[in-house]
């Protein structure tokens, strides 16, 4: 190409980051090529909330003008910043790689508490001014207060350090991109599938003049398309709701042996509780519709699940927060089983939260280096609350699966398994060597003579004991929809005759509010 290619670009570090990424690979394409910057509506005005901006495209538009008006050749943007709809006469002739697509929480140290979600204190102050940020912070954690937080990265992250709020939400791939230090702040990198993230975040847009088919040549040789895949589903479930940045949604979208799974939170506004749910699917075709028609249809209704639950429930909190009625009943109970002495091992795995209290309250020694395993999120946080960090989390409903990955971080090591009596040992069959492997008996399930009974279109089984409970007082009739926490318990259901049971994607609460949202 005979003519030096100009590149449009925010004026920020990161934007001039990402700019420069471009600049080197269209170099190496063999083009000449600098870069112009252009200051937007969003940088401009810091004054302002998103909500308070008028339209959409508050980063991109004028350097999308700029692009029409040929003062540039090639935008780059950060693609969760455009509109789902490019300006007649533009197109994206690529999109980047995916950096890390999570949201990072960055903590004061002096404000950390990790025996809460989310690791800062009770009462904090969050500083973001994203609304799908906001709604999802308010889902998991009631008490705190949200503080609008505007500005380029090192600036927000200024404003935490001269201590205008406790914890502040930050998008991993700005900060992975600039390498800033951040060792004077407690740092928890948000699971996308858990805390879910803007539609295409951590990918770049590169974006030209739709007649422009010689750059383009050039451009398309930097397109991912697997990338291309899964953030088009995901900006379609936005282009859909006809939402820019200042709409409360989440999309993620992962593809996995050939099947897109997709993650999706929507708000009616920062203030309220989301609506989430899971799906799966072989093709993109009428995915993003599907996903939108049910988000669009879900219908309150009651919901009976076998646990006691509290204040700080996200369970309750999204279900009642959309209209549902949400009674949580255990019909069991638990009593500590006293242990002597506890043998010394490299590791000790917790397949429940009742395991991990009955265990440490009986003031338990270990040596400093043994390491923890867990069987999910909910027995992860439940550690935290007795000080000690998990090194190994199961992460699906399918306890086999997890066992077998829990054996192969092992090795050789040794492990104990705090359990309950009589327990279904699921874990342990998993591995081969079962001479490494010590069971410690540290309480029983006992059921509940006085549990009450009420009435509930949809039951979620949280154990095969709570099955059994249930069966002695009801039966579960036809109309009734059914959610089993995991393997073990949908088990327990088909043997007592309940075929057709949903399993979560993930057997902590979030999961489980994902069931019910998609029924």
């Amino acid at each position: 190409m005979d003519r030096k290619i100009i590149i449009g670009s925010r004026g920020s570090d990161l934007a001039l980051w990402q700019a420069n990424h471009v600049l080197r690979k269209v170099q190496k394409l063999g083009l000449e090529a600098e870069i112009k910057i252009i200051v937007t509506q969003g940088d401009a005005i810091q004054n302002l909330n998103f909500d308070k901006l008028e339209g959409k495209g508050f980063f991109t538009k004028e350097i999308e003008d700029a692009l029409l008006n040929k003062e540039i050749d090639l935008a780059v943007h950060s693609q969760k910043d455009l509109p789902t709809t490019s300006p007649e006469g533009l197109k994206i002739a690529a999109v980047s790689e995916r950096e890390d697509p999570a949201d990072m929480m960055l903590i004061r140290k002096d404000c950390v508490d990790t025996s809460l979600k989310l690791g800062f204190k009770k009462n904090a102050i969050v500083g973001t001014s994203s609304p799908r940020r906001k709604s999802q912070l308010l889902a998991f954690r009631k008490d705190i207060q949200i503080a609008d937080l505007r500005g380029n990265v090192p600036t927000r992250i200024q404003k935490l350090r001269d201590k205008k709020y406790d914890a502040i939400m930050i998008a991993t791939a700005g900060v992975e991109r600039l390498k800033i230090d951040l060792s004077e702040f407690k740092v928890l990198r948000l699971d996308p599938k858990e805390f879910i993230p803007a539609p295409a975040q951590g990918v770049l847009g590169l974006q030209i003049r739709e007649d422009d088919h010689q750059l383009f040549e050039y451009i398309n040789k930097l397109n991912s398309e697997k990338v291309e895949d899964t953030i088009g589903i995901e900006r379609k479930i936005l282009n859909l709701f006809e939402g820019g940045c200042q709409l409360p949604l989440g999309a993620y979208c992962i593809k996995e042996d050939n099947k897109f799974k997709v993650w999706t939170s929507k708000s009616d506004t920062w203030n309220s509780m989301p609506k989430r749910i899971y799906r799966e699917s072989y093709s993109e075709n009428g995915f993003a519709e599907k996903i939108v028609n049910d988000l669009n249809s879900i219908k309150p209704t009651s919901v009976l699940i076998t646990r006691d639950l509290k204040d700080d429930s996200f369970f309750k909190n999204v279900l009642q927060g959309n209209g549902y009625e949400v009674n949580g009943i255990s019909f069991i109970e638990t009593k500590k089983i006293n242990i002597d002495n506890v043998p010394q091992t490299d590791w000790i795995f917790f397949a429940s939260s009742n395991a991990v209290d009955h265990f440490f309250e009986q003031n338990v020694e270990l040596r400093s280096k043994t390491k923890f395993g867990v069987i999910g999120k909910s027995t992860e946080l439940e550690l935290k609350k007795h000080n000690r960090n998990a090194a190994f989390v199961g992460s699906i409903p399918d306890t086999k699966v997890i066992g077998k990955k829990f054996a192969k971080t092992v090795g050789a090591e040794t492990v104990l398994f705090p359990q309950a009596k009589g327990g279904l040992r699921t874990i342990q069959q998993q591995f081969e060597d079962a001479s490494k492997l010590t069971d410690l008996v540290v309480y029983e399930t006992v059921k509940k003579e006085n549990a009450k009974l009420p009435e509930a279109e949809i039951l979620v089984f949280t154990s095969p004991s709570n099955v059994e409970s249930f069966f002695e007082k009801s039966k579960i009739n036809a109309k009734q929809k059914v959610i089993a926490i995991g393997k073990s318990t949908e088990k327990k259901l088909k043997d007592l005759g309940v075929e057709n049971c949903l399993l979560p994607a993930s057997f902590d609460e979030v999961g489980l509010a994902e069931a019910v949202f998609g029924l």
